[in-house]
Order: structure tokens, then sequence, then C-alpha cells
């Protein structure tokens, strides 16, 4: 891993921490955003029509420049059918462009959809949403992380990585994030979770 990205992601991590930012994150038990977002081929997908076939996991991360992003990718990919055979549906979710984020997914070799959420709208209704301050700013673009380029727009803002499990009520019953991407509990742990809910679905 380049460690200067990974020197980007600490202090970024720290900053995160120390302002208190995951506070502002959806907790479970609360209603889920609706969305409408396209994916990585230009193709709108809404959490609605999602929903009707099943549970959501939603994941947020921050980028195919992020090594942890890309490794947790991977592991919500080898996953998938254990997700899908419990009838959920799994989606990620970046600021990245359309096109930046068919890149990622050549690149990393996943499947899954990633649907572009512009601005970060979607990250902020689910309290995710926080802005890079110039400090970091600098020092993103020293090491070759032009965010406005790779987003296609100027707000600097990134989304903290997390996954939502949200049920078919769209109601959430799973909620974490965690601004330090070097500690990212293992995507297995959300399969009980799932296993509730189908369960429940089958009572």
């Amino acid at each position: 891993m380049n460690t200067d990205i990974i020197n980007a992601l600490a202090q970024a991590a720290e900053y995160l921490k120390a302002t208190g930012q995951t506070e502002k994150v959806i907790t479970a038990g609360r209603r889920a955003p609706d969305f409408c977002l396209p994916d990585q081929d230009g193709v709108k997908t809404s959490s609605a029509s999602m929903l009707r076939r099943g549970p959501l996991l939603l994941v947020f991360y921050s980028g195919g420049w992020c090594p942890g992003c890309v490794l947790g990718l991977r592991a919500l990919q080898e996953l998938r059918p254990l997700i899908e055979a419990r009838g959920a549906s799994l989606v990620a979710v970046s600021q990245q462009t359309i096109e930046e984020n068919a890149r990622t997914r050549s690149t990393t070799q996943v499947s899954l959809p990633i649907l572009c959420d512009k601005g970060g709208k979607v990250a902020q209704q689910f309290g995710v949403r926080w802005r890079v301050p110039e400090l970091l700013q600098t020092l993103h673009l020293k090491i070759g992380i032009d965010l406005p380029s790779l987003h296609g727009e100027d707000s600097w803002t990134l989304p903290i990585p997390a996954r939502f499990v949200i049920d078919q009520r769209g109601v959430i019953v799973y909620s974490e994030a965690d601004p330090d991407q070097t500690h990212r509990s293992n995507p297995s742990d959300l399969l009980p979770v799932l296993n509730r809910l189908w369960s429940a679905r089958g009572a």
C-alpha cells in the first residue's frame, strides 16, 4: 500500500474522531432515506425497487484510490452469494463520477453495483458526509488524490466508510460507520443480521 495514502487516511480518521463526525450517522431503528442514483452504467437504481425484492445492504466507501475501501469491496464481492441467498440486495455508493465508479469496478474486479452519489446528497441524508479541511485537501492533491476531478464537482466532501442494513419496511436494522480505514469489521458479521430478517420473512 502507498504509505502517503495511508498517512492521509490516518490524518482524516483523526480529524473525523476529533470533530465528532460519526455522531451524526443515522442509527438503527430510524427510517432510511429513500434514494435513486445512477449505477456505473448510468442506469438509475432506487432503494424502493431493491427493497421490494428484500432487505438491502448499503455500503458507502471513499473511492477506488482508498486501499481499505478496495479491500472492503472485494470482501463484499466474495460474500455476495451468501448475502443474496438470504434474499438481500447489495449495493455500494461513492461520490465518484459514473465513469470513475466503472473504472473502480473494473480494476477491483467486482461485479456488485456501484452507485454515483454526486455531491454526497444521499451520504448527507445518512449522516456520513464530511468536508475535507484545507490542510488535508493540500495533502490529498500532493499525493495525487484529486477529489474534484474524481467526483466531477469541487465540494471536497467524502462519505465516512459505512454499512447499513435496511429491512423491507425501510427501517435501518444495522448501522456501522468507522473513519479508521485500517480497522474494518469482517462483512461476514452482517450475515446474522440478514439471517434474522430472512427468518422473520418466512415466519
